[in-house]
């Protein structure tokens, strides 16, 4: 039991996965068999679920850091979480229109001026590297420019 108490005190300063839970108490010196079994008492409470770290850790980085889909599941993944889960997680970013109007918002947002090819290669490049795939970064920054010009 002081393997499931030391891992509900970490738990309660940070929200982790099971893999990063598992090696936390790994590096705290408990034994392998001993990690497994709070492991499995803590999913038994309910204090520990891959999929629902993964859908708030989805939500916060999609809302708060304008991060597209592939950047999520990169990030989740190097996290130690499962494919189900993830997949769980980003099932609204499933939907093409949702992701492109909010990474035309995001564009928008920064005040990119997209008059030019080269300004708007710059907003595509940036799109890409907050996770958004290929084609509905191309199509945010058209429509970016079409409620930049609206306005």
């Amino acid at each position: 039991m002081e393997a499931v108490e030391a891992a509900l005190g970490a738990l309660a300063r940070k929200e982790r996965t099971v893999a990063e839970l598992r090696a936390w108490l790994a590096a705290q010196a408990f034994e392998p068999d001993v990690i497994e079994a709070a492991i499995e008492r803590l999913r038994d409470l309910g204090q520990l679920d891959d999929g629902r770290f993964a859908r708030r850790y989805a939500e916060d980085k999609r809302e708060l850091s304008g991060w597209g889909p592939e950047r999520i599941a990169d990030a989740l993944r190097e996290r130690g979480v499962g494919a189900e889960a993830i997949v769980g997680a980003l099932g609204s970013d499933r939907d093409a229109g949702e992701e492109e109007e909010r990474a035309a918002r995001l564009l928008v947002g920064r005040g990119d001026g997209l008059r030019d090819e080269v300004a708007r290669g710059r907003a595509f490049a940036y799109l890409r590297r907050r996770g958004y795939p290929a084609e509905v970064a191309y199509d945010a920054v058209r429509r970016a420019e079409r409620l930049r010009d609206a306005a």
